[in-house]
């Protein structure tokens, strides 16, 4: 098994993607169609989430072995402190660890039933997601990520304090962190600043979805907690009632956007993939991140 950071270490720009666990049968044909289709590819590695309020734990556990035992693909677990006593949080990583997986992102989460309630920690368990980094690393040799906000964590009161706490996390034993979207790419870089400018080189992946419909565009400004950039208003919204015109368009707009980052020396693209391949194949192969025999 091979660990994310020396996926990122080749050399060559790379890329990864995310995949939610199924909720049900039909929804596992979907998710499986999609890891065969990109498993060619060779992505760097590939995630697996734990589901708001981590209430699809069981799911996670069980795709992320699946991946480990039928593929040729590095997994990436999620895991998050929600619900969790620390007990349950170590007996998740012992069986991490006992079928192969070396990757883990550690993510406080959002509380169960509203993202944006009030976090009350498990009376057992975690309160920040440095101690799910430290827990991860004292339990064995995993490779350990974390999630970074270029416009900031909702609950911190800045982005100086969130730049603080990012950096925290990194120092508690993080080897790289995955940025939440953004569709400015002048906002990740200007995170990539901020993390630097504290002394702290360590890799931060931007996170990009390719923009297919009206329905993904809305998600990602939604999950990147900042307001529609004027200038994708432009380009994308007079077309929302043309399918085939909006999809050309938000596809070229994610393509420009890799292009500029890799400009930029980031060491991947992570790609959320809605459990669907094809955008992310457009777009990986029209920025040349895959090998020649695929």
């Amino acid at each position: 098994m091979t660990s994310v950071v020396e996926r990122l270490s080749g050399g060559s720009p790379v890329f990864s993607v995310e995949f939610f666990p199924p909720r049900d049968a039909a929804d596992e044909t979907v998710l499986w169609r999609a890891i065969r289709e990109l498993e060619p590819l060779d992505p760097a590695f590939v995630s697996i989430t734990y589901g708001a309020g981590g209430s699809s734990r069981d799911r996670t556990i069980r795709t992320t072995g699946r991946v480990v035992q039928e593929t040729t693909l590095v997994p990436m677990a999620h895991l998050t402190a929600v619900d969790h006593s620390v007990a349950e949080l170590r007996n998740v990583i012992g069986w991490y660890a006992a079928v192969g997986v070396r990757n883990i992102l550690a993510v406080r989460g959002d509380p169960p039933g509203d993202p944006n309630g009030e976090w009350v920690p498990h009376p057992d368990g975690l309160t920040y997601a440095e101690e799910l980094v430290r827990l991860c690393r004292e339990l064995g040799d995993f490779c350990v990520g974390v999630s970074a906000f270029p416009y900031g964590h909702p609950r911190s009161a800045d982005l100086d304090e969130d730049t603080r706490y990012l950096v925290r996390k990194l120092r508690a034993g993080a080897d790289f962190a995955i940025a939440q979207l953004f569709l400015d790419v002048d906002d990740f870089l200007r995170l990539r600043d901020r993390v630097r400018a504290v002394g702290c080189d360590t890799p931060l992946l931007p996170g990009l979805m390719p923009l297919t419909t009206p329905r993904t565009l809305a998600k990602t400004v939604e999950l990147s907690g900042a307001p529609l950039p004027p200038a994708v208003a432009r380009r994308l919204e007079p077309l929302a009632g043309d399918a085939a015109a909006f999809r050309e368009a938000g596809v070229d707009l994610v393509t420009e956007m890799g292009e500029r980052l890799l400009a930029e020396g980031v060491p991947a693209l992570h790609f959320y993939t809605f459990n669907r391949s094809k955008a992310t194949r457009e777009v990986v192969g029209r920025l040349g991140l895959v090998p020649a025999r695929a």
